[in-house]
């Protein structure tokens, strides 16, 4: 199947301007051209594109996704760079996602906090549940 830039934008949930930028940064490399010379995307460059976003999101540079892209260029050659590379990410991934379930879990302790507060009209914290409140972030330990 065929897509449009604005059709591929679309179902990806990106700009047009984004895809335009990853094809003139040179990272979808197999991007065909209508006679008319508008983009003509297929399902390569959906692989592709997907998996950009992913290494974006994973905090790679665009300098570092041309690297991988080019890895992919050179066939079977790179598939043990590549696969280091994608085991590198796995584990920032799962660290970063370590990170949030502690930060999701002062946010929902905070906002039962306040959502306490207002079902009883007044702020209870005293420095003895600071206390308490301190001595679990200091053992790591979750807040409920």
């Amino acid at each position: 199947m065929e897509y449009t830039i604005g059709e591929l934008a679309k179902k990806m949930h990106l700009t047009t301007h984004t895809l335009r930028y990853y094809d003139d940064e040179g990272l979808l490399r197999h991007v065909k051209r209508a006679p008319n010379g508008r983009r003509v995307f297929t399902e390569r460059d959906v692989v592709m594109l997907n998996t950009i976003e992913c290494l974006k999101h994973a905090g790679m540079s665009i300098q570092d996704i041309r690297q991988y892209i080019d890895w992919c260029d050179e066939g079977f050659s790179s598939v043990q760079k590549r696969y280091e590379l994608f085991a590198k990410k796995e584990a920032d991934v799962l660290a970063q996602m370590e990170e949030l379930k502690k930060v999701l879990a002062t946010v929902q302790w905070k906002k039962k906090f306040y959502k306490q507060c207002l079902d009883d009209g007044e702020i209870r914290f005293c420095d003895e549940d600071r206390l308490k409140m301190a001595e679990i972030i200091l053992r790591g330990e979750k807040l409920e």
